[in-house]
């Protein structure tokens, strides 16, 4: 195993659930999306990972949503 892989491999920041394919903050970024869009596709994705519970982390992301929810409804009367 080389340097760069065991460096990846012992990131607190960015931990191997967040890293399929395509880690989540490149994807984040891609799209340009806004904090709380980007912490729903965040939650979603480590959903049952980091913590065996997910429940908790749907119900982050579902405040999350609630909160661009109500946004847009209040922006678009």
């Amino acid at each position: 195993m080389n340097e760069q892989t065991r460096n990846m491999m012992s990131d607190s920041i960015n931990p191997p659930y967040y890293r399929k394919g395509i880690e989540v903050t490149d994807f984040i970024m891609e799209y340009n999306l806004d904090f709380c869009s980007g912490n729903i596709i965040k939650y979603i994705i480590r959903q049952g990972k980091k913590n065996p519970n997910g429940l908790e982390d749907l119900k982050k992301a579902k405040w999350y949503l609630d909160k661009l929810i109500k946004q847009e409804e209040q922006a678009n009367g």
